[in-house]
């Protein structure tokens, strides 16, 4: 299942972001989304868990969590086509 994480501190590291949701089962992916004229972080990014089950425990544990002074909000990702289709509805 593919994890939307939203409100991410700017400061956290993909490898500080892997070590949060490694606890609740494995991690197929893990990737902050970057500027890239700065090179800093947007502030969210996509966690990849291949198990059902540990994706949603990750997000009921995670969901909320302050991390550095951000409270983390972790939804399931919209695949894109899914997204085009609600958005022509």
């Amino acid at each position: 299942m593919n994890l939307l994480v939203r409100n991410i501190a700017r400061t956290l590291t993909e490898a500080e972001l892997l070590a949060l949701f490694e606890p609740y089962g494995s991690v197929q992916s893990c990737a902050l989304v970057m500027n890239k004229e700065s090179g800093l972080s947007k502030g969210f990014g996509f966690v990849e868990m291949p198990k059902v089950g540990e994706a949603k425990a990750a997000m009921l544990g995670l969901n909320g969590k302050d991390i550095d002074g951000s409270k983390l909000r972790v939804k399931k990702a919209e695949n894109k086509t899914e997204a085009k289709q609600a958005d022509q509805d």
